[in-house]
């Protein structure tokens, strides 16, 4: 008889993770699935797919390596119920454990999944806490307490105090500051300095059939959506990862401060690391990772900027975001501060469907990646969808469909609540709005656009530049409680009427075309 069957998810894949500390190798068993309920919820890019089901394939080959069975149940299994829920109680029902063990899922929507299942279930049901973070839940619910506003900030530090990262004993940060944002917004002016080229995985032969082997699965029961297949890049398990960390640190790490704010046509990767996806199925570590930046920066080899903001990304950013995710859901979900109510537009799963380059390069470079770097993701994709009043489950449905590092927790906060202001400021301090003339600045998009992000109406007025104004005018209201927002406000009031209605009425029409109104909702 089995003792326990341990669920392991696809974003567990750790082999400390909570649910397979203890195994007893001759007892019990793991299951892991795939469920095709899992690749439908919404329409997930096929690179993220491939990556998450190779990774699962890889992690299941691991464990069993070291003498422990795994029910693993592929998309193509006869038997397969294609539901988590399913697949959990076939398991019970012909393994016959005496308990069940699973450990805090990425997801509201799992969780409330799992825990229906475990007041049905006639065994005893473990949920145990994910212990891979820095900051347990119970400790963000103390830190947030009472406070009136949950500032990243604040908690960034107090998290650099708690773990010693770039700490001068307990009190001074390394280099005198906490945060070194302002020395890492430079646009990319080209030079002797050269873009490294996006880095690609190299498979054993065993990991490229497991990849090779998903592709064609993914390609069967996932036929239709948005994305390309076919440059697949990404590292599928633990080896990979970890080359993947080392590349980064010793290759991207030096520039990746300076230039992480910059978009630069043609170079979909820039200085990122593109760890975000290993990080969050648990191929690494976000402590092994941010010493491996620290060791850098202790031995000459990375600048404290770059240092410090990477670190900033995930000892602070990461943790924090997943702290808002558990502290609000599920209502978190439901915020849409400023009643947006537009559609998606189209271009958005098909980039030739808009002639703004910027959109065009950034969406462009999500279909052949799933991927796109931070500054893409929030000053493009996510500025545009905010300026144009676009409804939020719109927005971050797509943001949780299109990218490898997708996982809801993460995803969420970071388009609800940073992109979108839709919580109203609980994460950001104003919306991250911003017209044309920021995108010239930090990229190279618009020398070749057709529009001019000096222009706010007419003819040729970059769309960006008109929707900003328009945005603006729109919810001054609700706008004029944010004191940072105020200067613009004021020049709003200088104005003429004419003025404001010219922008109005261009962004109206403009929307009016590409993100209809939605019907209901």
């Amino acid at each position: 008889m089995t003792v326990t069957l341990r669920l392991v998810l696809g974003d567990q894949l750790s082999e400390t993770i909570a649910s397979l500390r203890g195994i007893d190798a001759a007892n019990d068993v793991v299951l892991m699935a795939e469920v095709k309920a899992e690749g439908t919820y919404v329409p997930h890019h096929p690179q993220k797919l491939v990556f998450f089901l190779a990774a699962m394939r890889c992690f299941a080959q691991s464990l069993r390596s070291r003498g422990i069975r795994v029910r693993y149940v592929t998309l193509d299994d006869a038997q397969n119920t294609h539901t988590l829920i399913g697949e959990v109680r076939r398991a019970v029902h012909e393994e016959k454990p005496r308990r069940v063990l699973a450990t805090w899922p990425g997801e509201w929507r799992v969780l409330d999944m799992l825990t229906k299942l475990k007041a049905s279930l006639h065994i005893p049901f473990d949920l145990l806490e994910d212990d891979r973070y820095f900051c347990s839940l119970p400790q963000f619910r103390e830190w947030a307490g009472n406070r009136k506003q949950l500032r990243m900030e604040y908690f960034y530090r107090e998290m650099r105090q708690k773990t010693g990262l770039l700490m001068r004993g307990v009190k001074t940060p390394d280099g005198g500051r906490w945060n070194f944002d302002a020395s890492n917004r430079e646009p990319f002016a080209g030079g002797p300095l050269a873009l490294p080229e996006a880095p690609r995985a190299h498979h054993k032969a065993n990991t490229a059939e497991a990849v090779e082997t998903v592709k064609e699965a993914v390609a069967r029961h996932f036929p239709n959506h948005f994305g390309s297949i076919e440059d697949f890049r990404w590292a599928v398990d633990r080896e990979g990862a970890l080359r993947a960390l080392d590349h980064f640190i010793s290759d991207r790490l030096p520039e990746f401060g300076r230039y992480q704010d910059a978009m630069v046509t043609g170079s979909d990767t820039m200085f990122h690391s593109l760890l975000s996806p290993y990080l969050n199925v648990g191929l690494l570590g976000p402590e092994e990772v941010c010493r491996a930046a620290e060791s850098a920066y202790r031995d000459g080899r990375a600048p404290i900027e770059s240092v410090e903001g990477f670190i900033r990304q995930i000892l602070g950013w990461r943790e924090y975001v997943r702290g808002i995710y558990w502290l609000f859901m599920p209502d978190y979900a439901k915020h849409n501060f400023f009643h947006a109510r537009r559609r998606l537009p189209d271009f958005y799963w098909d980039e030739t469907k808009t002639e703004m380059a910027c959109l065009r390069e950034c969406i462009g470079a999500t279909r052949r990646n799933a991927y796109a770097h931070h500054i893409q993701r929030l000053m493009v994709t996510g500025n545009f969808a905010l300026l144009s009043g676009v409804h939020v489950k719109e927005v971050t449905d797509w943001y949780l469909s299109v990218y490898a590092d997708a996982v809801e927790w993460v995803e969420l906060p970071n388009t609800l609540g940073m992109s979108l202001f839709a919580d109203g400021g609980l994460m950001a301090s104003k919306p991250y709005a911003a017209g044309g003339r920021y995108i010239d600045k930090m990229s190279d998009y618009c020398t070749n656009c057709r529009y001019r992000p000096d222009r706010r109406t007419g003819e040729n007025a970059c769309p960006f530049t008109m929707l900003y104004w328009d945005f603006m005018i729109r919810n001054s209201g609700q706008l004029a409680m944010i004191a940072r927002l105020k200067p613009i406000l004021a020049q709003i009031k200088t104005m003429s009427l004419a003025t404001r209605a010219e922008i109005q009425s261009q962004a109206q029409e403009f929307l009016d075309r590409v993100a209809p109104v939605m019907k209901s909702g």
